[in-house]
């Protein structure tokens, strides 16, 4: 809903600002333009993403428009999920979580929390820690396993992100190729007269101004919108992680969850002072 309401106040600020100043806004409608740019974009940008990646970039691209970011909810919904799976083997064994970790969706305890479960590359990242756990992982192995798995989480996050602002910087390129192929036509029509060669000048620098305001107003900043995205899934990841290595180190289920918390930015994190009512809700 951000970026709808981001690229809104884009081009309302570009427009007004044009007919402020009397722009005749007819001379901005150039189909052959939108055409030349958004053509050799496209194509540019399949050229350089063969195979299964243009299907990643043109998921990279939806996500744009769409929120994933954790909210302080959804962490406290997973400090106290870690903190009923932490109490649960801290009870009865690494192996009681067998039964919870063949089908995650039937399970009790993660049932409990939908906000957790409705993140399933998380939910993946958090039950596979967990069966290794169950299947006698040493903890120097599962760190190491961790940093294998989010470091390929980074490259795939990151190659469809890297494409976008590529073909973002391409853009005002491909704007002074529309542009120069106006000029072209426009010495075609030296003999029409100031008013015919001025319309053809101001319909080829169209070209430029599209090709600017879509790197730096539209494509661009999609393209960084997705990336944050990313990096806050990332760091939801990140807080699994230091609370499963906590608890695999054999520590108590409260100092597990502190890890998590502390991996937490500190708008989204709960307070420490809060802690104690929020896994008495989780016990509950």
């Amino acid at each position: 809903m951000s970026t709808i309401v981001g690229l809104v106040v884009v081009f309302a600020a570009v427009l007004g600002g044009f007919a402020m100043v009397g722009g005749p806004f007819p001379v901005l409608f150039q189909p052959s333009e939108i055409v030349v740019i958004g053509g050799a974009a496209l194509g540019a940008l399949i050229i350089s993403a063969p195979g299964k990646i243009i299907k990643r970039v043109s998921a990279a691209f939806k996500r744009g428009f769409q929120s994933h970011i954790p909210t302080s909810q959804d962490y406290e919904e997973l400090l106290k999920l870690l903190y009923g799976v932490f109490q649960l083997t801290r009870r009865e064994g690494m192996l009681a979580l067998e039964s919870h970790l063949e089908n995650p969706n039937e399970s009790v305890l993660f049932k409990k929390y939908p906000a957790v479960m409705k993140r399933h590359h998380a939910m993946t990242f958090l039950c596979d820690s967990l069966r290794q756990l169950v299947d006698g992982c040493s903890v120097a192995e599962l760190s190491l396993l961790f940093e294998t798995e989010l470091e390929t989480l980074h490259e795939e996050e990151h190659q469809p992100i890297n494409l976008l602002k590529s073909t973002s910087d391409a853009l005002p390129g491909l704007g002074i190729v529309a542009a120069v192929l106006g000029i072209v036509v426009t010495m075609g029509h030296m003999d029409g007269g100031p008013e015919v060669i001025g319309h053809h000048v101001a319909a080829a620098l169209v070209g430029t101004f599209l090709g600017i305001l879509l790197c730096y107003g539209v494509l661009g900043p999609i393209a960084t919108g997705v990336e944050l995205q990313a990096q806050a899934e990332t760091r939801y990841l990140l807080a699994i992680r230091e609370g499963v290595l906590c608890a695999a180190r054999g520590n108590a289920p409260e100092l597990s969850v502190e890890f998590a918390r502390r991996a937490i930015f500190s708008d989204d994190r709960p307070a420490s002072k809060d802690m104690p009512k929020l896994l008495a809700s989780a016990k509950g």
